[in-house]
């Protein structure tokens, strides 16, 4: 038994997001982006010291956090990150938003590609810029970028491109080959990156590994705005903490003036959980990656084998996205609900006819919740 993560913890009457969505019922949610473990014994402990403390005043972000994560940056991928180069913001969906906002003409599109983490495709209603959205396309049972189309679009002339990697819903973890072939279009045509990277610690196998987009070069380096985070990979999301790394001063510069009066520090709390987070918890993250992979395999398995139903394999994540539109379900959330499973309607990522599962939970709670999604199945035949 893994004492981290096999532990069902009752998180019913905590005011959660994931759970009170289906107080009262017996609905498993398995939804939201929200890990059912834990945080790092040495996260908790973090906390605790604050809390004994005292004194929730205003805080600065340390030179020492900023270290700390400038040197992670560079063992993990080789991408040598200076610590002036990163900017503290309470989330990544803030970070999406203020590119938005801060570059661009006010008529000049933003693009991005379907299915997608929904607020990618909210920041067009929060900033008045219009969003032209590209579907993925599927090659060898996985979901990449449809470059011809891609360029297409760049050579009309938008500002900015939001991208996600690893890529959430659909769990590809990208290529230096794609990565290089989007910066060197971003480059010919003047394309500002947005690289969502919070998911980038869930590369599932031993053998694969994430590559950061601005890592790729100097070039990509200087047009790139890259969103990390402690919130995911840590379970601490409620902490309200996230980072942009931004090596290009003026990039910076203006990133930080569409802050300002809008956008909060981050609080006492969320610094000192990233601190430690970072600092001593990577036998932590090394148990909870493996320990989603054996879930990953688990769910490659059991939704395969249910009628109308694909999912194609995940290298990082821990979502499945499943393709259900064989099943003929007109709602296929409502239909699994109805069945004791909660799960994320492809319709809101842009995608009808999928649903994504979440598996960032004990093993157990899994096995239920497939469990359910077999008999559901079963019943229809």
């Amino acid at each position: 038994m893994n004492p981290f993560f096999d532990p069902v913890i009752d998180r019913t009457h905590t005011h959660s997001m994931k759970w009170e969505k289906y107080e009262g019922t017996d609905i498993l949610p398995m939804w939201v982006a929200d890990m059912d473990f834990k945080a790092p014994p040495a996260v908790l402990a973090a906390l605790t010291k604050v809390i004994d403390h005292g004194v929730l005043g205003y805080t600065r972000v340390s030179r020492d956090l900023n270290r700390i994560v400038a040197d992670r940056l560079t063992a993990l991928y080789g991408w040598a990150v200076e610590p002036d180069w990163l900017v503290w913001i309470p989330g990544v969906v803030s970070g999406l938003n203020v590119v938005c906002r801060a570059f661009g003409k006010q008529d000049q599109p933003l693009v991005t590609t379907t299915p997608i983490y929904p607020p990618f495709l909210s920041v067009s209603d929060h900033c008045g810029k219009p969003l032209i959205t590209l579907p993925m396309i599927r090659e060898s049972n996985r979901s990449t970028l449809d470059f011809d189309a891609l360029e297409r679009v760049f050579q009309t002339g938008p500002a900015v491109f939001l991208f996600c990697s690893p890529y959430n819903p659909c769990g590809t973890l990208f290529t230096r080959e794609e990565l290089e072939h989007l910066t060197t279009l971003c480059e010919t045509y003047d394309i500002l990156l947005c690289s969502d990277e919070i998911h980038s610690d869930f590369v599932l196998d031993p053998e694969n590994r994430h590559i950061p987009t601005a890592s790729l070069s100097e070039a990509a380096a200087q047009r790139t705005i890259t969103l990390m985070a402690p919130s995911k990979t840590y379970n601490i999301p409620g902490l309200g903490c996230a980072f942009a790394v931004i090596p290009n001063a003026g990039l910076r510069t203006r990133f930080k003036a569409a802050c300002k009066g809008i956008v909060p520090s981050v609080n006492l709390m969320g610094l000192a959980a990233a601190k430690a987070a970072y600092d001593v918890c990577d036998d932590w993250l090394s148990q909870l990656v493996s320990y989603l992979a054996e879930n990953r395999n688990t769910v490659m398995k059991q939704i395969n084998e249910l009628p109308g139903c694909r999912l194609d394999p995940i290298t990082a994540t821990y979502l499945a996205w499943i393709d259900v539109r064989e099943t003929g379900l007109t709602d296929p959330v409502r239909f699994f609900e109805e069945h004791g499973v909660g799960l994320s309607d492809g319709s809101f990522f842009g995608s009808p006819g999928f649903v994504r599962l979440n598996f960032g939970c004990p093993a157990t709670v899994l096995e239920k919740g497939l469990d359910r999604m077999a008999q559901a199945m079963k019943r229809r035949i």
